[in-house]
């Protein structure tokens, strides 16, 4: 019988029909790893030169040009076609190299497609070049771990999401030591180049090595990854060069997606509000255009909320002739009444459901959290400055850290530094929930960053728009509201006069509405029996009508939520038309940049807000873009993250188009369907909604 059971398993997982249905690689991603990107025109002559750019201006940082002074007078460069009369150049264009490609950071769907773009070149300009892919990010450089990138390789990870090829890794090359590891493995495979594929912190660092390295005759140059979307150049004078980095649109549109079928949902089932945090720890540019993607009833911008004044606040401090710096800048209380009006005018149309965005980062733009986390930092900063060793070995847990700082706010403090933390900070620390602590209190990342990430924001924001609701119920102020026709239509089945009952249940302004109120007072049974008493409605011995008590239950709302995070999903997702497009080129721009001499570049398409026709490519000086900033509690030089600009085109079309999304009326909500994500010739939609209406000049 058994022998029996295994022949049928195994004709069933050898038939033809079974193989098909389950392969691994299916129609559409045999499609997908086939689809041709389009190039830049000028990628299509025999070999590039490349054009200085002097009319762009950076402003000057002195300390990295002592750092950087090899890379520092670097300039824009854009990719040209190439003089046939230039023989030298055109030789060394055309050289045999050895180039070294390497992942640095989370993944961002198109990596693929830069080591693409850059094999294609690299072959088409000589055969016998060698492109070599180190394993697991910078520490394959470290430790000399790589696999020679064969053309079956890269074949078979064209426009497919993630850094599967060679994977990544956070490492930076910041130390002496390092840097003499990476430049053994780089010398011993007699590499020409390396390129790396990163964020703001990875660019940076490829700064630092494009410096170390020119000294041993290898160039280095970067290229801008982060789905998150900070990275954006413009010249002093606001002039774009970078509008975006690559991968941004791809997890914009994948997370947009889902929201977009949470939209669905909520209005089908009518009883959740959908909580949807997007990755951005420093930026909202993800929760923006998803916003725009999807007309979510709610999004929240970090942005705007800094720049939040509160009027009355600022007025009252006046009148006692002092400034109250804390009414700049929106509270946690404000927030989650913001929050709460939003959630109870919907409800008072007869929708107590709706869609939520917010960024992951969107606790570091309130008021009091940045101060605890710029306090914080500063004590830890110290205390490791002081010490020499790591605040977080000595304080394990929540209650250690908690008693050192309460040691500050009893005025005792380490020597050197001052009593920061006081007791009006212990107060208000000590009512924040005890994760939240933790949260704050938490190991920053690699970079010195918090690690919202490893916080539920969404958590502790909802507990809070949970609370007022609970007030504000109790206050009777937080209704749902009936439907008129529903209200008439229940109480003539139960042969009532509904006009009689609706002058004593309902407000007076809501009556002439399409959705009715119950009355403020009106917040509970007993209240409701009350109110039909007195107005002879019914006797002390008689029930409240079935039919009333009816009307008073669904007038009641339910607060009822689901959360989710999207953030990883969106780093594996196969890259849009868009990504693979701006991806494939600049992995044939980095190759321009490498074939021209250049060093201590980030490979960059101008104009990618326009038609495909008017992208530009070129190299842009990466020492021109760092900057000093405090990390870890110390300054450091690091490429400044882009945030989301609230005078732009693209916040002001949300902004303006708030109250319409919110759909805190009796009409149908105004969500939108976003494309599916697929490869196809003249693809309009393809392109980041943010870009589209930034480019709008009026």
């Amino acid at each position: 019988m058994e022998s029996l059971q295994k022949n049928d398993i195994e004709v069933l997982l050898n038939h033809s029909k079974t193989r098909k249905a389950i392969a691994a690689v299916n129609k559409e991603a045999k499609e997908r790893k086939s689809f041709l990107p389009s190039k830049c025109q000028i990628f299509s002559e025999e070999f590039t030169s490349l054009q200085e750019q002097t009319q762009y201006v950076f402003a000057d940082d002195r300390e990295t040009g002592k750092i950087l002074p090899d890379i520092i007078n670097n300039n824009i460069q854009k990719v040209v076609k190439g003089l046939k009369n230039f023989e030298k150049e055109k030789k060394f264009f055309f050289k045999k190299r050895n180039i070294g490609v390497v992942f640095s950071g989370g993944p961002a769907p198109g990596g693929h497609n830069v080591i693409a773009g850059i094999f294609d070149a690299a072959k088409k300009a000589n055969s016998e070049s060698t492109i070599f892919g180190f394993l697991f990010g910078p520490d394959g450089i470290i430790e000399s771990k790589y696999i020679e990138l064969t053309r079956e390789i890269i074949d078979d990870y064209r426009n497919i999401g993630g850094f599967t090829m060679i994977k990544t890794g956070r490492t930076k090359i910041d130390s002496r030591e390092k840097m003499d590891l990476a430049q053994k493995t780089c010398k011993e495979l007699n590499l020409d180049v390396l390129v790396i594929i990163g964020g703001d912190d990875s660019n940076t660092n490829a700064a630092f090595l494009a410096q170390e390295f020119k000294k041993i005759g290898i160039q280095v140059i970067g290229v801008p990854k982060t789905i998150d979307g900070d990275i954006q150049v413009q010249t002093e004078d606001g002039q774009v060069l970078c509008a975006i980095s690559f991968g941004f649109h791809s997890a914009a549109r994948a997370f947009s997606n889902n929201i977009s079928n949470l939209c669905t949902d909520t209005g089908s089932d009518a009883k959740y509000w959908h909580i949807c945090k997007v990755m951005g720890r420093v930026a909202s540019h993800l929760a923006l255009e998803a916003a725009l993607q999807t007309h979510a009833n709610l999004t929240l911008i970090g942005e705007e909320l800094a720049d939040y004044v509160d009027k009355e606040r600022l007025e009252n401090s006046e009148t006692k002739g002092v400034i109250d710096y804390t009414a700049f800048g929106i509270t946690l209380r404000h927030l989650s009444r913001v929050i709460c009006d939003v959630i109870m005018r919907r409800a008072a149309n007869g929708k107590n459901y709706g869609v939520m965005i917010l960024p992951e980062g969107v606790l570091e733009f309130v008021n009091e959290i940045q101060l605890f986390i710029i306090k914080l930092n500063t004590i830890i900063g110290d205390y490791n400055h002081i010490h020499d060793i790591d605040f977080h070995e000595i304080f394990p847990n929540l209650n250690s850290k908690l008693d050192y700082l309460r040691k500050f706010a009893r005025g005792i403090s380490d020597k050197g530094t001052s009593p920061i933390w006081n007791s009006r900070d212990d107060e208000l620390f000590n009512d924040l929930p005890e994760f939240f602590q933790k949260g704050l209190l938490v190991e920053r990342d690699s970079h010195g960053n918090f690690q919202f990430s490893q916080i539920k924001t969404e958590k502790i924001i909802m507990d809070m728009v949970k609370s007022y609701l609970n007030v504000s119920k109790e206050k009777g102020t937080y209704k749902v509201g009936i439907e008129n026709d529903y209200f008439i239509n229940t109480l003539k089945q139960e042969n009532l006069d509904p006009d009689v009952f609706k002058d004593v249940i309902f407000s007076e302004d809501s009556k002439n509405n399409q959705y009715l109120l119950v009355k403020k007072s009106i917040i509970s049974k007993k209240t409701l029996k009350q109110a039909l008493l007195k107005s002879n409605l019914i006797k002390e011995e008689e029930k409240v009508p079935k039919a009333i008590m009816q009307i008073f239950n669904k007038s009641v709302p339910k607060f009822k939520t689901q959360t989710y995070f999207y953030g990883y999903d969106g780093r594996g997702n196969d890259p849009t038309q868009f990504d693979c497009n701006y991806a494939y080129n600049l992995g044939l721009t980095a190759f321009s940049l490498i074939a021209n001499g250049a060093t201590g570049q980030m490979a960059a398409i101008k104009n990618l807000e326009y038609k495909f026709s008017n992208w530009e490519p070129i190299g842009i000086p990466i020492a021109k873009l760092i900057h000093i900033e405090e990390r870890k509690g110390k300054l450091a030089h690091v490429i400044e993250k882009s945030i989301v600009d609230i005078d732009s085109n693209a916040f002001r079309v949300v902004k303006a188009l708030r109250e319409e999304w919110e759909g805190a009326n009796p009409y149908k909500d105004q969500y939108r369907k976003p494309a599916p994500i697929h490869l196809k010739d003249n693809n309009e939609d393809d392109i980041p909604i943010t870009l589209i209406l930034n480019s709008i000049k009026c």
